[in-house]
């Protein structure tokens, strides 16, 4: 019986990069012309969170501690930066510039993004938090989802991992980005769409470079890692 031969893994992490990135501009173009039931949605979704912050103290100052350090950006950098350190002292030193790079254009279109948007983030009478730029896409979430994304791709790259290593490190990821967009929209410093803006396109960014890894080919990979060879 003939059986069609699956894309390569490449392909397959390109379309759903493309579908993610199709979603989220749809998301920021409806959010723009202030589309009625999206709008409603975020208010009503913002107002919910903000008034069980108010009436929860104590999950509202865990929720603090979790996305000012826990779950920070910088705390997320770190940690790939970790990664990109001892990728390099392996020798591996495209791939950790390729990780390194997709960082920084994440960080760059984050913050064009938020630029050209440009929208407010939630004001609240009782604010249990505050936040700094333009609410949309959230750095937290987009960050956090990026990050996640790269290090299970990477983990991939050492070959299949092991059941018990392989899908706890995916059920952290999720719990992370998920919590990461939670504690944002609960602390009222985002809007629900801000967030989900920001995971659908730190995953893009995340599955893009994946799919670009691969298309440069195991005989381009090692080429480039390769040492430089002396003059003797």
């Amino acid at each position: 019986m003939y059986r069609p031969t699956p894309p390569p893994p490449g392909a397959r992490h390109l379309k759903v990069a493309a579908a993610l990135g199709v979603l989220a501009v749809l998301a920021m173009a409806l959010t723009a012309v202030e589309w009625r039931p999206l709008r409603t949605l975020d208010t009503d979704v913002a107002t919910g969170l903000h008034s069980s912050a108010l009436d929860h103290p104590g999950l509202t100052r865990t929720a603090r501690v979790l996305t000012d350090w826990v779950w920070d950006p910088w705390t997320f950098r770190l940690l790939l930066a970790v990664v990109v350190v001892g990728l390099l002292w392996r020798g591996e030193r495209l791939l950790a510039l390729w990780m390194a790079g997709t960082a920084l254009v994440g960080s760059g279109i984050q913050q064009g993004l938020k630029a050209a948007l440009g929208r407010e983030r939630p004001k609240w009478r009782e604010p249990v938090d505050s936040a700094e730029y333009a609410a949309m896409p959230s750095g937290h979430a987009l960050t956090a989802a990026l990050v996640c994304v790269l290090l299970l791709w990477l983990l991939r790259t050492r070959g299949t991992p092991p059941a018990g290593i392989w899908w706890p490190a995916v059920a952290l990821a999720c719990v992370s980005v998920i919590g990461v967009a939670f504690t944002r929209v609960w602390l009222g410093v985002h809007w629900l769409t801000d967030t989900l803006v920001g995971v659908a396109l730190g995953t893009a960014i995340g599955l893009a470079a994946a799919a670009g890894w691969t298309t440069l080919g195991p005989g381009a990979r090692e080429a480039a890692q390769r040492e430089p060879q002396g003059q003797g």
